[in-house]
């Protein structure tokens, strides 16, 4: 078309000047007045007949049928209606890429149903894919892949869910259209090359639309203040160092005990933001003296607390360094910040803490209320107006997705590997979101705890949907590798492990739960026992971690957490592993 518009005007310009010409020599008298029109269709004609023959031999226009030029191609289904789908079939066209374009998938409501792009039908709506596939398999055109040709991030969540379940069923695998700005796959398409397309995120499956990050809100508690991060080289605490880096810190203290981790980060950082003032301390939240040290010397105003040792099965046979890390370390970590005066210190936590059936679960249950009660405590004392006390806040989620220890890179190994993929339980379901959008959470509940009233100990939860069951990530995982789950890869159930739930819960029965301004987050307001009684029963807990005894230090937990010991020792509840099973 722009070729044919340049062309149009190419003529009109040249029979606009021949009519001048011709009058000033002539006088039009001896040529007809419908010269000058025809001569316009004429040119017209001539000079874009060749190129249009050209463009024809060029794209392969002129092969015998369609299913000629599509031997040996693989037979595709595109998602989605618009722009994008243009794109792809003329790009497979003149490229030679292997796919055949088949038909297309309305996404927008059926009003194009019927219709063609490119000369390839729209057959129904994203709903109607097992009809289409039955009827395009009756007349010998049967897909093999479905091509989403929307941008990433347009299609997603539970719509694409559904899709790529419809695909299983279906025996089809899916992929993702190239960006036009991705000039590697186009250079590929342009040179005959098979073009690659690209893998669907697997955060794209979450059945929620992610939380975005109320900025100028997060941006008044980090902007111009010194701020501390424990566990900074892990998989959140090095997320919470790039997002609070990108908003302006006076200064940012970087903590870690594992030191290529913490090196990573440092050496990203820096190369990163070269002016922002920076340092990195190897250190075990463990050791309070240590901490308090580093606090003095840093004077950190804001505190995210995110170091913690937590896959669930090596918290089930180390449970001493569990309590020691998690509760004894956030109780140190607490305590330090408590002690140079910081405007707020949010320790991390996770749904596995709500009603404990796990070590791991429960000592970061005792951090939460240590961290609780230690806020309600500030609030308390006389003199200290809200501006001039400390808050201390917990915000809890879910399992993040693609973490360190998390199911997701686990199953990616496994699919690389030819399988099996392991899932514990056929019905084995948790909460997930993206270790983005955790972060997120944390910077924006910090943001609004520190701004609305405080000292009653509450936590931040997300809204985090419905939960995923283990077993359909493991295989939408599997056919957006672009295989085929049980045929290209087996999923194999192991059996639950030792203290393990078979669905976790983000709130307690005892919080009470209200809502927040900010969009799906909730707070939860449990009840609080006062810090000596917190901080002197954790001290007997640390004697006895510090010491090995098990059996002691497990009788010390169930006494602060009596819901952990009836949960953990039964084997007549659903869906737990009783620790005496382990063996």
């Amino acid at each position: 078309m722009q070729d044919l518009l340049l062309v149009g005007q190419a003529v009109t310009l040249a029979v606009l000047l021949f009519l001048p010409t011709l009058f000033y020599v002539h006088l039009l008298s001896d040529i007809p007045r419908s010269v000058p029109l025809i001569t316009w269709f004429v040119l017209l004609i001539l000079l874009g007949a060749p190129r249009f023959i050209y463009r024809a031999f060029k794209d392969k226009r002129f092969s015998i049928s369609r299913e000629f030029r599509a031997r040996g191609r693989i037979p595709v289904l595109l998602v989605g209606a618009a722009k994008g789908a243009e794109q792809f079939i003329r790009a497979m066209a003149a490229s030679g890429a292997p796919y055949w374009v088949v038909g297309i998938l309305d996404d927008e409501g059926g009003r194009l149903v019927g219709r063609k792009i490119a000369g390839v039908v729209i057959r129904g709506e994203t709903t109607d894919l097992r009809a289409v596939v039955a009827r395009l398999q009756a007349r010998g055109r049967q897909p093999q892949r479905i091509v989403i040709t929307r941008p990433a991030g347009e299609f997603t969540g539970e719509r694409l869910g559904t899709l790529v379940d419809d695909a299983d069923a279906l025996g089809l695998s899916v992929g993702l259209m190239p960006a036009l700005t991705e000039f590697r796959d186009a250079t590929a398409a342009t040179h005959g090359r098979p073009l690659e397309l690209n893998p669907i995120a697997i955060e794209d499956l979450l059945g929620r639309p992610q939380t975005i990050l109320d900025r100028s809100a997060v941006e008044r508690l980090i902007a111009g203040r010194a701020v501390l991060i424990t566990g900074a080289g892990g998989s959140i605490g090095s997320e919470l160092c790039r997002q609070v880096a990108a908003l302006g810190p006076k200064r940012l203290a970087l903590l870690d005990q594992g030191e290529f981790n913490l090196y990573s980060i440092e050496m990203e950082l820096r190369e990163t933001y070269p002016a922002l003032p920076l340092s990195a301390s190897i250190a075990d939240v463990r050791r309070a003296e240590r901490l308090h040290g580093i606090f003095a010397s840093e004077r950190p105003e804001v505190v995210f607390h995110a170091a913690a040792l937590k896959h669930v099965p090596l918290m089930e046979q180390n449970p001493a360094e569990a309590i020691l890390t998690n509760t004894v370390g956030t109780r140190n970590v607490a305590d330090a910040a408590k002690a140079v005066g910081v405007a707020a210190m949010v320790m991390i936590s996770t749904d596995k803490a709500v009603e404990p059936s796990s070590v791991m679960g429960a000592s970061k249950r005792l951090a939460e209320s240590y961290v609780q009660a230690l806020d309600v405590a500030g609030a308390a004392q006389s003199g200290a107006g809200p501006a001039e006390r400390s808050r201390f806040m917990t915000v809890r989620f879910g399992n993040v997705l693609g973490s360190t220890g998390s199911v997701v890179p686990l199953f990616r190994r496994q699919i690389a590997a030819g399988g099996p993929v392991t899932v514990t339980h056929p019905d084995m379901e948790r909460y997930f979101m993206t270790i983005r959008e955790a972060v997120q959470l944390v910077l924006q509940a910090s943001a609004y705890g520190l701004e609305t009233r405080g000292g009653e100990g509450r936590i931040f939860v997300l809204d985090m949907g419905q939960p995923v069951k283990i077993v359909d990530l493991a295989r939408r995982m599997i056919i957006l590798s672009g295989l085929r789950p049980e045929q290209d890869i087996e999923i194999r159930f192991t059996g639950m492990r030792a203290a393990e739930k078979l669905t976790e819960r983000l709130f307690e029965t005892a919080e009470t739960l209200s809502p927040t301004t900010l969009k799906g987050v909730l707070t939860a307001a449990p009840l609080v026992s006062d810090i000596a009684s917190v901080a002197t029963s954790l001290a007997q807990l640390h004697a006895i971690a510090e010491t090995g005894d098990v059996p002691g230090l497990i009788t010390g937990i169930t006494k602060l957490i009596p819901v952990f010991g009836r949960l953990s020792d039964r084997d007549d509840l659903p869906g737990i592993v009783p620790r005496a099973a382990k063996a």
